[in-house]
C-alpha cells in the first residue's frame, strides 16, 4: 500500500469520528419504534416522534425515483422497464403503455413528460385526460450506456432540463468536458435549454455517480448525492453531499476528499482534466458504502416543521463493512436529513431507520423521495418486496 493511500485511510477514519460527534451536537429528531406490516411480516421502523410510517402499495416492480405531476398524481420510474402512475390516494399503481430499457426517473414541464432511461432521454406530450399514454414520444438525446446505469431527470426552477449520470466504473477515465468521446462524456450533471432543439451543456463535473439532486430553497443552487469508489477499504472514502454550481468540478475519480483536504487518488493514473485546486469539497458526508440516492428539500415554512428547509437523502445501503463480516455487516439502508442553518449544511442525522435486520437481510431499501401536495413524504423501495411508503404527521 502506498504512503499516499495509507494517509488517505487514516485521515478518513479520524474525520468520520469527528463528523459523528459533530452530527450529534445538532441532533433535533427523536426517533421512536413503530411496527410495520409488509407482505405478511411485521417489522420495526424507527420514525420521528409525531409521525406515522405507512405502506401504500407493493403492487410495483423495482420502483426508483418519484415525481409528482401538477395534478397531484405520483409517478415512479423503475428498473423493470415500466413507468408507474399512482393517482391519489396512491395505493393502486397504473402502468404507462410505453416500456423502456430502464426508466429511472421522469419529470414534467407544461404538457411535456421527460423519461430518463439508461440509454437516452425521451420526451412527449402528456395529458391527465389520457394519463397512461405518452403522445408523440421520441428520443431527444442519446446517453452513454454501461456501468452505472441510473439517469435522473428534473426540470429546474429555470424551466431547463437537467440530467445526471455517473461514470461507468469504479475509476473510469471519463469526464464531462473537452477531449473525451461521446461515450466517455459522463460523471456529472448536464442541462438543455430545449431538448428537442439543442445539445447538452455541462453544469457540473467530476461526480462519480450523482444519483439524486435537488434545488435548495435557501440559495437556489443544486445539491447532489455522490457515490464514492470502493477500492480504499470498507470505511473510506465517505459518500458525499455536494453543492453544485455552474462549472463546478468535484474531483472524481482523480481526487478524493479525506475529510480535511483533497488528495490525488492513484486508482486513476490518467492526467486529471483539472487541477486539485479546482476541486469543490462536499458540504456534508455519509458513511462509506451507504449508496446515497434521491435528494429532496423540504420547502421552507412547510407544515413538516422540524424538517422544513432541510434536505432528505435516501441511503440505499451497500456492501459489507468488514472483510469477513458478511451480510450482517452491510451498511444499513435508511433515510437521513442534512440539516441547514442560515442556508448552510451543518450536520446529518437519521430520519428513518430499521430497514435492515440483524442478519443483514433487508425488508426495504429507500431510493426515491418526493414531498407530496399533502406535505407528506413519499419513499420508494426497490427491495424485496418492492413498495412505496409514506411518512406523514399524525
Amino acid at each position: 500500500m502506498s504512503i499516499k493511500r495509507l494517509r488517505f485511510i487514516v485521515m478518513t477514519i479520524v474525520t468520520a469520528s469527528t463528523l459523528g460527534a459533530f452530527s450529534s451536537l445538532v441532533s433535533a429528531i427523536n426517533l421512536i419504534a413503530q411496527p410495520v406490516r409488509l407482505a405478511g411480516n411485521t417489522y420495526t421502523v424507527n420514525v420521528p416522534s409525531g409521525y406515522v410510517f405507512e405502506v401504500l402499495t407493493t403492487e410495483v416492480d423495482l420502483p426508483r425515483m418519484l415525481t409528482f405531476h401538477p395534478d397531484g398524481s405520483l409517478f415512479a420510474g423503475s428498473r423493470s422497464g415500466r413507468v408507474y402512475r399512482l393517482p391519489a390516494p396512491y395505493q393502486h399503481p397504473q402502468e404507462l403503455q410505453q416500456r423502456f430499457i430502464y426508466p429511472h426517473s421522469v419529470a414534467f414541464r407544461d404538457d411535456r413528460i421527460f423519461v430518463a432511461s439508461t440509454e437516452g432521454l425521451y420526451s412527449g406530450h402528456y395529458s391527465p385526460s389520457e394519463p397512461l399514454l405518452i403522445q408523440d414520444l421520441q428520443k431527444v438525446a442519446t446517453l452513454p450506456v454501461g456501468g452505472h446505469s441510473s439517469r435522473t431527470v428534473k426540470v429546474g426552477p429555470d424551466k431547463r432540463v437537467y440530467v445526471s449520470l455517473g461514470i461507468s466504473g469504479n475509476c473510469s477515465d471519463e469526464y464531462l468536458g473537452q477531449g473525451y468521446s461521446a461515450n466517455n462524456r459522463r460523471g456529472g450533471v448536464m442541462l438543455m435549454d430545449e431538448p428537442i432543439a439543442s445539445g447538452w451543456q455541462v453544469y457540473s463535473s467530476g461526480l462519480r455517480n450523482p444519483v439524486g439532486f435537488d434545488w435548495s430553497p435557501h440559495d437556489g443552487d443544486i445539491y447532489a448525492s455522490n457515490n464514492g469508489p470502493d477500492h480504499s477499504g470498507y470505511e473510506q472514502p465517505a459518500e458525499q453531499f455536494a453543492h453544485l454550481q455552474p462549472g463546478s468540478f468535484h474531483g472524481m475519480p482523480w481526487y478524493q476528499y479525506d475529510g480535511e483536504q483533497v488528495m490525488r487518488d492513484d486508482c486513476q493514473s490518467g492526467t486529471p482534466p483539472r487541477s486539485v485546486d479546482e476541486v469543490q469539497k462536499p458540504v456534508a458526508t455519509f458513511a462509506a458504502r451507504s449508496a446515497p440516492m434521491a435528494v429532496a428539500f423540504v420547502p421552507v415554512n412547510s407544515s413538516l416543521a422540524e424538517l422544513s428547509g432541510n434536505a432528505l437523502v435516501a441511503l440505499h445501503g451497500s456492501w459489507a463493512t468488514q472483510r469477513w463480516g458478511g451480510r450482517a455487516s452491510r451498511r444499513h439502508p435508511k433515510v437521513v436529513m442534512v440539516q441547514f442553518d442560515q442556508g448552510k449544511a451543518v450536520g446529518v442525522e437519521d430520519l428513518l431507520t430499521g430497514f435492515q435486520l440483524d442478519n443483514g437481510d433487508r425488508w426495504a431499501r429507500p431510493v426515491g423521495i418526493a414531498i407530496g401536495p399533502d406535505n407528506a413524504i413519499y419513499i420508494s423501495s426497490d427491495g424485496e418486496p418492492s413498495a412505496i411508503f409514506r411518512l406523514r404527521r399524525q
